[in-house]
């Protein structure tokens, strides 16, 4: 009964030391355990793999704007045919600009509609067809990532957008060499369509330090290039510039008043009937040279224009002077003388010659 007694607590004891006790993880590397060997492939899903289909229908949808409609219209055809080869029905609705993607009995492969529905998606984000029918490859992946939340000033927003796609697209064309990835920026998001691995990788510099297998499971950071960021304010020039005076210590001078200036000009010691006399001077004078102005203006019309010096006709040399004899002559010629037609002699000797033939002949 001792022994028993004795016993018993030291097995529960060891039994929850046993329980408590977990494996342990082996110590390795994630960067190890996420690697994949190079040249392995995963063996494609085909029908012999699940012969009996899916149990029930799946189907996604997805809105389209306004301004892809005629393309997707033009193009939905082909996107009909690629998706029916994996057993797939598509629809395109018009009225309410959406489209669908749903499986069939004859399914076999069950990750396709989640490749049919990232394909519509990357439609409605203005990814070309060709581009995105890849998708449907088991090797590419697809990401669409949301930039419009990032900022919440819509300039600011914008050029950064613009930083990202570069002059003249340079920098987006440099990334996609760089990943092997095809990268769209559309509105507010941006679609990239490639390799799992190439999704991740945007530095030419993280390509070349993967060829060396020591530094696979090293940082970096070292090898990263620092930039200072610096936000240049480039604010418009205004037309006028107003350049500032130097600081004075002292006021600036008091305009004069009309009192004094009358009494610089010795008017405030005249009586009212003088200034009264001056004034309607002045108003006069003012008339009569408006009115001067106005009948210049006037008599401008009457001017008459300044005419051309008259051209002396040349008289005509003794040489060049024209035979009118000769010419009537020339022109009685050719009325008595038909084009190709002989003269009058030679219709005289013809006639003479036919005569003496018909003497000889009697």
């Amino acid at each position: 009964m001792a022994s028993s007694s004795l016993s018993g607590p030291a097995d529960v004891d060891g039994k929850s030391e046993f329980r408590n006790k977990k494996p342990k993880p082996e110590n390795r590397d994630e960067s190890e355990l996420l690697t994949v060997p190079d040249g392995w492939k995963e063996p494609a899903f085909s029908k012999e793999d699940n012969p009996r289909g899916l149990l029930e229908e799946s189907s996604f949808a997805t809105l389209f704007p306004k301004y892809r409609e005629a393309y997707l219209k033009e193009c939905w055809p082909l996107v009909r045919k690629a998706l029916n080869e994996h057993h797939v029905n598509a629809t395109l609705d018009l009225i309410e600009g959406s489209m669908t993607v749903c499986t069939t009995k004859k399914t076999f492969d069950p990750y396709i509609i989640i490749r049919a529905r990232d394909l519509i998606k990357l439609l409605a984000r203005s990814v070309s067809f060709e581009q995105a029918v890849r998708i449907l490859q088991d090797d590419v992946a697809c990401d669409i990532i949301k930039i419009g939340s990032l900022v919440r000033n819509k300039e600011r927003f914008v050029k950064r957008r613009q930083r990202l796609i570069g002059p003249k697209g340079s920098t987006l064309k440099a990334l996609e060499l760089l990943t092997n990835c095809y990268i769209m920026v559309q509105g507010n998001t941006v679609s990239a369509i490639g390799p799992f691995s190439g999704l991740k990788e945007t530095l030419m510099i993280k390509r070349e330090l993967a060829k060396d297998s020591e530094l696979r499971s090293q940082s970096w950071e070292r090898f990263l290039p620092q930039f200072k960021h610096k936000n240049v304010n480039k604010r418009k020039e205004p037309k006028k510039k107003t350049v500032k005076k130097e600081y004075t210590p002292f006021p600036p001078p008091q305009p004069e008043s009309q009192i004094d200036k009358e009494l610089a000009s010795g008017e405030y010691f005249l009586k009212a009937s003088q200034k009264k006399r001056q004034k309607m001077e002045a108003i006069k004078a003012k008339q009569a040279e408006a009115l001067s102005k106005r009948q210049e203006e006037r008599n401008k019309a009457f001017i008459p224009p300044k005419e051309k010096p008259v051209v002396k006709p040349k008289q005509a040399s003794t040489e060049n002077k024209i035979d009118v004899a000769a010419i009537k002559e020339k022109v009685k010629k050719a009325k008595n003388k038909k084009l190709g037609a002989l003269s009058a002699e030679e219709v005289k000797l013809k006639m003479e010659a036919d005569e003496k033939k018909k003497k000889k002949k009697k």
